[in-house]
């Protein structure tokens, strides 16, 4: 009997029914409600999907073998210069900061963050990159509180961000207030 992968993002190889075409962004639980199944996109905030708090049942361990995983969405760093695709419309450098994102036929998408005098701004506007170069990127460990949220109003998870809960203020050495 086939197992059930990992609870997470992915793309689908081939459709569910009639509900989940081939090539969709769904979150895949393997314990969700009402049982294993997939869960689309509704909405998207600072790049990142939100998921219907209602899943669609697979039918069976073996449908669940085609879905393809794909890196979770948040901060990484380049680790190595890239091209965007083939065409060469965006080199993205060694160490730059960016964002990853999906949009709803699971195209993974690069936003690059600017720093501002009110500080960090994310864009809206991303440049799609090919899959391939995926693999240049590292994931950021980057502070976030555990969110209590239905899925549905909090971004995908597991993220890195949130196996790092935020410190509290008696945790910092020499804690200051701007």
């Amino acid at each position: 009997m086939a197992e059930l992968p990992s609870c997470g993002l992915y793309r689908t190889k081939r459709p569910l029914a009639d509900k989940v075409p081939a090539g969709r962004l769904v979150f895949f639980h393997n314990h969700g409600n009402p049982g294993a199944g997939v869960y689309l996109p509704e909405s998207w905030n600072l790049n990142r999907a939100h998921f219907s708090e209602q899943g669609i049942p697979i039918p069976s361990p073996v449908w669940a073998e085609d879905l393809e995983p794909l890196p979770a969405e948040g901060f990484y760093r380049v680790r190595e210069p890239f091209h965007c695709c083939k065409e060469k419309c965006h080199l993205f450098e060694a160490d730059q900061f960016v964002q990853l994102g999906y949009d709803a036929e699971a195209h993974a998408l690069l936003f690059v963050p600017e720093w501002t005098e009110e500080g960090m701004a994310i864009p809206d506007t991303g440049s799609v990159i090919d899959a391939d170069r995926l693999s240049k990127l590292s994931p950021l460990k980057i502070n976030a509180p555990p969110s209590t949220k239905p899925l549905s109003q909090r971004w995908t998870a597991p993220i890195v961000a949130s196996m790092y809960p935020s410190p509290r203020e008696s945790d910092v050495c020499h804690p200051r207030s701007w």
